[in-house]
């Protein structure tokens, strides 16, 4: 691919040699003459005039040192565009292995690809152009839309759905029993776990993740969230939007999440909590039960509070060695003049 084309592509504009042939993308400091790289933050400007990339995605702003480059107001995004055009993602061929096992009723698109091992169960719903890797295990009456990526040993309970272009990596599970339990006297009785996982479109969802069904109703993901890896929702959980969730982040039961929130890794949020529409969680920061996060608001720490008093209390928590040492110091001070 020439400059010229990968400008075109875009939608961008370009300056230097339009007809250098690109044939890769890198890192900006690994970059080599037939390869792009992106500049995106001060220290990457700093590496770019160092660089040996053919190519660079740079802002609109960006001093030009007598290199080709493409200029696009998010550098970031557009190489994220382009790095399937020289690593295209592979393409399971369509078809069912023989050694998957097929419920009665279940209805899996000719175009879908079952790998070996799998077990799909009755009246389930499979739709085209979707992928399950080997080892999955896929519960009766859950329906799975198009184009979806469901990687090897997923498990999936009845009665899930799943919306089109979804990505499930390897190890998840879906649907598995709230953790519901009750108190009858000297002993805890199991609270029926009879309601349904929903997840949306372009959601995805990383490895050895969980999520929970309902006690009683749904516990739903909205379309194009992305939750890392090893991240746990628990029972009727409302998660909106096109939220990011990094790893190891646990919610508990019946929080509700709206759009655009941004959730940092270990986090933990408790019971009935609400975090609002666009609201950033620090992280490793603890949400307590019933905690509102207002809108737009940025926490830390635990239990969670606002960044700014989080930080003054981290100052303050600074200071308390030297003022542990001037208050030793004001007593033996007081204890002289009490000697006099």
């Amino acid at each position: 691919m020439r400059v010229r084309e990968l400008a075109e592509y875009l939608g961008a504009s370009f300056e230097g040699d339009g007809e250098r042939g690109i044939a890769g993308v890198a890192p900006i400091e690994a970059a080599g003459p037939s390869e792009v790289a992106f500049v995106a933050g001060r220290m990457a400007v700093q590496l770019a005039s160092r660089s040996a990339a053919g190519c660079l995605l740079a802002p609109l702003d960006f001093p030009n040192f007598n290199r080709t480059v493409v200029r696009t107001p998010d550098p970031r995004a557009a190489f994220a565009r382009i790095v399937p055009l020289f690593h295209p993602p592979a393409t399971a061929r369509p078809g069912i292995h023989p050694s998957a096992v097929i419920g009665p009723g279940a209805v899996v698109s000719e175009s879908a690809s079952i790998g070996p091992c799998v077990v799909v169960g009755a009246g389930t719903r499979i739709g085209g152009g979707t992928s399950v890797g080997p080892g999955c295990s896929i519960g009766a009456d859950v329906h799975i839309g198009d184009h979806c990526v469901i990687h090897a040993n997923v498990t999936i309970y009845d009665r899930v759905s799943i919306g089109h272009r979804a990505i499930i990596h390897a190890g998840a599970v879906l649907g598995a029993d709230g953790f519901g339990f009750v108190l009858a006297g000297d002993h805890y009785e199991k609270f029926p776990q009879v309601g349904r996982v929903e997840i949306g479109d372009d959601v995805e969802i990383g490895a050895n993740s969980c999520v929970d069904r309902a006690a009683l109703g749904v516990t739903s993901i909205g379309d194009g969230t992305k939750l890392d890896n090893m991240v746990h929702v628990a029972h009727n959980c409302r998660i909106g939007k096109h939220v990011v969730v990094a790893a190891q982040t646990g919610f508990s039961g019946g929080v509700v999440v709206e759009d655009y929130a941004v959730i940092g890794g270990q986090v933990g949020i408790g019971d009935k909590a609400r975090i609002e529409s666009r609201a950033v969680l620090g992280s490793g920061c603890g949400v307590l039960t019933s905690k509102v996060v207002r809108s737009g608001q940025v926490v830390w720490g635990t239990p969670a509070r606002p960044l700014k008093e989080h930080l003054e209390l981290l100052a303050n928590l600074g200071r308390l060695p030297r003022v542990r040492a001037e208050l030793d110091e004001l007593k033996d001070r007081v204890a002289a003049l009490e000697r006099r």
